[in-house]
């Protein structure tokens, strides 16, 4: 599950990065998904050690990180769209776009980890 880890955070970077530069660099909050995608990577590397004990921990806090990212693009995106609609003005498309991709991205990423946290005490339990 660390080798999928690395890949969310590559994902996660190249939509902050994109998200950034596609905003003409005006808007340094369209980077909060390369952040994730950094922590994510971080403890990604460290969770691929030989020690079950530390992979464990590493990526209990991946998919820590990964929730709290979650509740907070979709807790941004939702209330954001709802108050452009409300006001009768078109949302932000790009900063939507980017809330809902990151949203999206980090709940895979989630139901991915819970899976595989599922699968592996199954597997000790036999």
């Amino acid at each position: 599950m660390a080798k999928v880890t690395l890949v969310f955070a590559v994902l996660l970077i190249g939509l902050g990065l994109g998200s950034y530069f596609g905003t003409g660099s005006l808007h340094p909050t369209a980077l909060i998904p390369t952040w994730f995608g950094l922590a994510l990577g971080i403890f990604g590397f460290l969770a691929m050690s030989p020690d079950a004990g530390r992979r464990k921990l590493y990526m209990h806090i991946n998919v820590t990180i990964g929730l709290l990212g979650f509740l907070g693009a979709a807790g941004r995106a939702i209330p954001s769209y709802l108050h452009a609609r409300s006001a009768g003005i078109e949302p932000d498309l790009i900063a939507l776009g980017a809330q809902a991709a990151m949203a999206i991205l980090l709940l895979v990423y989630v139901l991915m980890c819970v899976r595989s946290f599922i699968g592996a005490r199954r597997a000790r339990l036999v």
